[in-house]
């Protein structure tokens, strides 16, 4: 059986997909039908690459703001509630 050939920019993409969605190297490898180690090869090679690198960093930081801003969200609602019992157990001292 023939080995099938993979151009660089192709490894690339593939690796930069893997570091951007978070999935696991094996579960890339099956969803692309690529080998294993084949893929694991790839990511010690293309992986350390400054653009890849900078890819991961951007989706972690978003991440990053995804995650503050559903703090903020969930503070406010908190806060709501906190303003409506204020306000019901003020009235009962009336």
């Amino acid at each position: 059986m023939k080995k099938p050939l993979y151009d660089e920019a192709y490894k690339r993409k593939t690796v930069q997909y893997v570091k951007e969605n978070g999935k696991s190297v094996a579960e890339v490898a099956r969803e692309l039908k690529i080998k294993d180690n084949t893929l694991y090869g790839w990511m010690k090679k293309f992986g350390g690459e400054p653009e890849i690198v900078e890819a991961q960093a951007f989706k972690s930081e978003d991440h990053q703001l995804r995650e503050m801003q559903k703090r903020i969200r969930d503070l406010q609602e908190e806060n709501e509630i906190l303003k409506k019992a204020m306000h019901f157990f003020a009235k009962d001292r009336r």
